[in-house]
């Protein structure tokens, strides 16, 4: 009898939820993202699942959109845009991809299969985050050390004087861990940098969509929780955006969602804590 309630326990790889926490199917998540025109798919970047269904959804959104479909990354930086647009016009092989770009470790598993559809059925890739030098130079030294860049620089990132709302959650928690970094860690941008990629990622989101696109963005949980970050920022220069977001949590019991993960997004992955890691 232990053993088969033991099994009842781990008879799941995942549960979907709502924001509410209503367990639901994954059709209820395919309606309403394909019925709007964006979604930002909130990953925790080693979980199997996630990318799983991140691929599932692009090829449900793909049969409706067909080439209307966009695909954005946080894992690709803005200086890689050129190579890898040339990448899905066949202008050279994967390998010479993989070797000139600052591939993350888990490409090959968890994006090449994304990029690789995009080339296939001929849709646009946007490489979305800002370059990680200029990302880390906001965090070690804030906004005024970008005053020297180069306009031509600048145009590859968020307004270095963006605005940010401390009030929201996520970036106060942000604001909350600074506070008990060392001195000697530096650092102390910490939301500020954080901001810069939620901002710069929103930018060039809004700068590739079109009235007829359908636009899915892939990014870190934590850059859309709550409605906040990318979303926030999306959504103060175009707010008659259609938004589903997705994000992804993980609990040792996933048959009901923990309390601190209601509200986190529109629908919520919910996969077991001993779930393999992709990296």
């Amino acid at each position: 009898m232990g053993l088969m309630a033991l099994h009842a326990q781990h008879d799941k790889a995942f549960a979907l939820f709502n924001s509410k926490g209503k367990v639901v199917k994954y059709k209820a998540l395919k309606a309403r993202a394909l019925d709007g025109n964006l979604v930002l798919f909130g990953e925790f970047h080693d979980n199997p699942i996630t990318h799983w269904l991140q691929f599932e959804l692009t090829q449900d959104a793909f049969a409706q959109h067909g080439t209307h479909l966009m695909l954005g990354f946080e894992m690709f930086e803005q200086d890689q845009q050129t190579v890898l647009m040339r990448y899905l016009q066949g202008a050279f092989p994967e390998k010479r991809l993989k070797d000139s770009l600052r591939l993350w470790p888990n490409y090959e598993t968890d994006y090449a299969p994304l990029v690789e559809f995009a080339k296939e059925h001929q849709l646009l890739c946007v490489a979305t985050n800002v370059q990680r030098k200029y990302a880390s130079l906001m965090f070690k030294k804030g906004r005024k050390a970008f005053d020297t860049l180069t306009p031509a620089l600048l145009q590859q990132m968020a307004d270095p004087y963006f605005e940010i709302d401390t009030t929201l959650s996520q970036y106060q928690a942000l604001k909350q861990m600074t506070s008990h970094m060392p001195a000697a860690m530096g650092g102390s941008y910490m939301l500020e940098s954080q901001a810069f990629k939620d901002a710069t990622m929103a930018k060039f989101i809004l700068r590739n969509m079109k009235s007829t696109s359908f636009f899915v963005h892939y990014n870190g949980a934590y850059h859309s929780d709550f409605y906040q970050g990318i979303m926030w920022y999306l959504l103060k220069s175009k707010p008659d955006l259609r938004i589903t977001t997705v994000s992804t949590v993980t609990q040792r019991n996933i048959h009901r969602l923990e309390k601190e993960h209601l509200g986190r997004a529109d629908f919520i992955i919910c996969v077991p804590e001993s779930m393999t890691k992709t990296h």
